[in-house]
């Protein structure tokens, strides 16, 4: 067991900055409950800790920007998002989804399962297939763990430097509070990266067929995005976030290369999106 310990902790210091730094790890085996945390750096979360993070996330970010306060329209967006769940690969988390009073055109995975999109965004959708496919663009993110990287590096951290000080007790609120600022820095300020967007459009598109809506909802909405002006405040958090629409877009349409057409007679339901939309967002 020992021999185990000594071997992970070859692992994570090698990517560690103070990688360098002359660690006692005999003074480190003495702690060890910091392995419990230094397993999660190399082999990933558990389902129920992540939705733990997803959670403290997203109290933080509902201080910044509410609910719409119509529960009308959120039980629509829960409907549609928790049944397009049901065909990801993660169908038994918590999932909840919500709409942001925010004028901005974005979308949001937490982890765990929370899944928010604005009102910019849902006014932006031409029909229910389009929202269906942004949705389980997110879910996919969720189901495929790609918060896993960016929290890795960030507990690994955390943990070998408070390892390294000798600190005796944990703070359970504060660790929670500083993983919760890096999940809303992550998603919020630096994004995913490339690829992750990429495979994520590309099993989004499965999502949205296997639910039974057109697969190519999620690129009709992309071609949306590329028409609207670069410099427009509504979409400038998303382009910081996101690779440009025409790329997700040319990259998705290559992926797809027919072998969804089969699917594509499948409904988008414009005539209902569009009566959600003019009972509840425009005035």
């Amino acid at each position: 067991m020992r021999r185990s310990i000594v071997h992970l902790l070859v692992i994570v210091l090698a990517a560690a900055p103070f990688a360098s730094s002359a660690l006692d790890l005999e003074s480190l085996l003495k702690h060890k409950d910091k392995f419990k945390e230094l397993k999660k750096v190399v082999f990933g979360f558990k389902d129920s800790e992540m939705i733990q993070i997803g959670d403290d996330a997203a109290a933080k970010l509902f201080g910044a920007a509410p609910l719409v306060n119509d529960p009308a329209l959120q039980s629509y967006v829960n409907r549609l998002g928790r049944w397009l769940a049901l065909h990801s690969s993660k169908p038994n988390l918590p999932w909840s989804f919500g709409v942001l009073e925010d004028n901005e055109i974005n979308a949001f995975a937490l982890p765990g399962g929370r899944i928010l999109v604005t009102r910019g965004l849902l006014m932006r959708c031409r029909d229910e297939s389009e929202l269906a496919g942004v949705l389980a663009h997110e879910i996919s993110h969720v189901s495929e763990k790609h918060h896993e990287p960016a929290l890795r590096k960030d507990k690994g951290f955390n943990v070998l430097s408070e390892a390294y000080k000798e600190r005796e007790k944990e703070k359970g609120r504060e660790n929670r509070a500083k993983i919760g600022n890096a999940v809303v820095e992550a998603v919020f300020i630096r994004g995913f990266d490339r690829d992750q967007e990429f495979a994520a459009d590309r099993h989004g598109v499965v999502i949205a067929a296997r639910a039974g809506y057109d697969p190519y909802g999620l690129a009709s909405f992309l071609q949306t995005l590329s028409s609207i002006n670069p410099q427009d405040n509504v979409i400038k958090l998303m382009k910081s976030t996101h690779p440009e629409p025409k790329d997700r877009l040319n990259k998705l349409m290559q992926a797809m290369d027919g072998r969804m057409d089969q699917f594509a007679q499948q409904p988008k339901l414009p005539e209902r999106y569009s009566l959600v939309m003019k009972t509840h967002l425009e005035t």
